[in-house]
């Protein structure tokens, strides 16, 4: 089998959408060699995904690609809240909510902010960081078969402009290959959740006087609920582009070839209540809005991420956003593996950290889309017992409760009912600005490519911390946090960074490379390096 190998790689990515896209970039930004297939000719040409949460931002700062994305996205920067009506020209309106951000708050728990970056814009932004990192994408490359072994993965692609066949052989798998995962059909994992919720129509269209009829309105999206002729208007450029989701109903025997272009048109027309609207539809795609978590993310050395692994209702793009998340979870895992610093037991915690925050987001994007009326969605009951949780709750909030963590309060829920970020075990790490070697930085800004040791000035956690990454031969960074000229960090204005990480200034916090708290000493300990020694050891499973 060996002797017939056309490539070898440490990864193969099964899928080229964003999540795809995201893993080579993640897996780009700690050097790991990687091949990324994708089936399709190129990157997405309908507008949709716009959602990036305030999340996902941040680990797209992290990976310095952000500020491509806010040029990518800079025609929407504008549109905030979400609009339900009766139609865009009567009385009945009413602001679901006006602002993504009112007053500000969110400055308090992160250094960016949500982003509206339509996917087939933020696509080209994620490649052209991919290949410039030396990420190997190949377009009109299909995944054919695959197998695999206790040593790896052995895989057919076939180039389908050419019909070339060539086998790859990989240490891993990452499949990103969408709700109809054929990797995920092959392993046999089945799935969990309420199943459809409801399907649409999402229609492309051109009109220069919708823009005088929205006037200045810079809604995300507008919920029209017309009885005959409801629908989600979404706008592109705020001025001539524009998508429409119509609700399609196949389990009535509507047919996809009945959303004739005329159909289309005059049900926008009628939705936005404007009977002279002028037209031009552009583009149709179908979409099915769904609930479904895989009972599993990983088969031996395959995984998955994204809608491969679950489908969520798109009220509050949830989906996407926890598809990127995945892969960033994944991505510093496989590194620290493929690069011998961790055992092949960190891999599992993949599985058993993301896949509970899939079954509580789905469940909270169904009851989103009740909560919203969603076009074409009419559940009897709200999905998943209510609502947990706001958005930024669901979005950064969550919590891993098993993984690559100790200490974990066991009866913290996955999503909490408040936002509390304070330092807890398997919770994102506080934001907070202090000044570093580089100027003014967020404490966000410390983690990515490895563990992070945070401490006092002055205390032995620094040093003991720098002996244990010799002694494990493992990422571990550490930074002194004070005022004296022993730090290494300088808190801005009177920041407490020990008060707000929820320890003590003799005590330590350890990050892991996505900014989640992996272990708490909340005071000072007779041995710290050998305390450390032993939260590293048992964290990388080299214990």
């Amino acid at each position: 089998m060996e002797e017939n190998v056309d490539h070898r790689v440490p990864v193969l990515i099964v899928g080229g959408s964003l999540v795809g896209l995201s893993t080579s970039v993640f897996l780009g930004r700690h050097g790991v060699r990687h091949l990324l297939v994708e089936k399709h000719s190129g990157t997405s040409m309908h507008p949709r995904g716009r959602g990036n949460n305030v999340r996902t931002m941040e680990l797209f700062r992290g990976a310095e690609v952000e500020e491509d994305i806010r040029q990518a996205a800079s025609v929407l920067a504008a549109n905030h809240g979400i609009l339900q009506a009766g139609s865009l020209t009567g009385d009945d309106q009413e602001w679901l909510f006006k602002e993504i951000d009112p007053g500000g708050g969110l400055a308090r728990f992160s250094p960016t902010t949500w982003c509206l970056c339509s996917q087939n814009d933020l696509e080209p932004v994620l490649l052209s960081r991919a290949t410039a990192q030396g990420g190997d994408i190949r377009f009109s490359t299909e995944l054919l078969s695959f197998e695999q072994d206790p040593a790896g993965v052995m895989a057919v692609l076939k180039n389908r402009d050419t019909g070339e066949h060539s086998t790859v052989r990989a240490d891993y798998l990452v499949a990103a290959d969408g709700p109809r995962s054929p990797v995920r059909e092959q392993l046999r994992i089945g799935q969990t959740g309420n199943g459809d919720l409801f399907h649409n129509v999402s229609i492309a269209f051109r009109s220069q006087q919708l823009m005088d009829v929205v006037g200045d309105r810079r809604f995300i999206v507008c919920y029209l609920t017309n009885p005959e002729a409801d629908g989600a208007l979404l706008p592109v450029d705020n001025q001539e582009l524009w998508v429409f989701h119509a609700p399609w109903h196949p389990d009535q025997g509507e047919a996809l070839e009945d959303f004739t272009d005329e159909r289309c048109a005059e049900h926008i027309r009628k939705a936005a209540g404007a009977p002279d609207l002028d037209i031009e539809i552009t583009g149709k795609a179908p979409w099915h809005a769904a609930e479904r978590v895989a009972g599993s993310y990983s088969s031996g050395r395959v995984f998955l991420a994204g809608d491969s692994a679950h489908e969520m209702s798109p009220t509050g793009a949830f989906g996407s956003n926890t598809g990127i998340q995945d892969a960033h979870n994944l991505a510093w895992k496989l590194a620290l593996v493929l690069n011998g610093s961790a055992g092949p037991g960190l891999l599992e915690t993949y599985d058993a950290e993301r896949r509970p925050v899939a079954r509580a987001t789905s469940e909270r994007a169904s009851s989103r889309s009740a909560e919203h009326s969603h076009p074409g969605y009419a559940p009897a009951v709200t999905p998943g017992g209510g609502r947990r949780g706001g958005i930024l709750s669901v979005a950064m909030g969550y919590g891993y409760l098993h993984g690559a963590v100790l200490g974990v309060d066991p009866d913290r829920p996955v999503v909490p009912e408040r936002m509390e970020l304070k330092g807890a075990p398997g919770t994102r790490a506080p934001h907070m600005w202090v000044g570093g070697p580089t100027g003014r930085m967020s404490t966000l800004d410390l983690y990515e490519r490895s563990f992070v040791l945070l401490s006092a000035a002055g205390t032995a956690w620094r040093a003991a911390a720098r002996r244990v990454a010799e002694r494990l031969s493992a990422p571990l960074d550490a930074y002194a946090i004070g005022a004296g000229p022993d730090a290494d960090l300088v808190p801005e204005g009177d920041g407490d960074w020990a008060a707000m990480h929820g320890t003590t200034p003799e005590g330590a916090l350890l990050v892991r490379p996505d900014g989640f708290v992996a272990w708490r000493s909340p005071g000072a300990v007779q041995d710290p390096e050998a305390t450390l020694h032993a939260a590293m050891s048992t964290l990388l499973s080299r214990a």
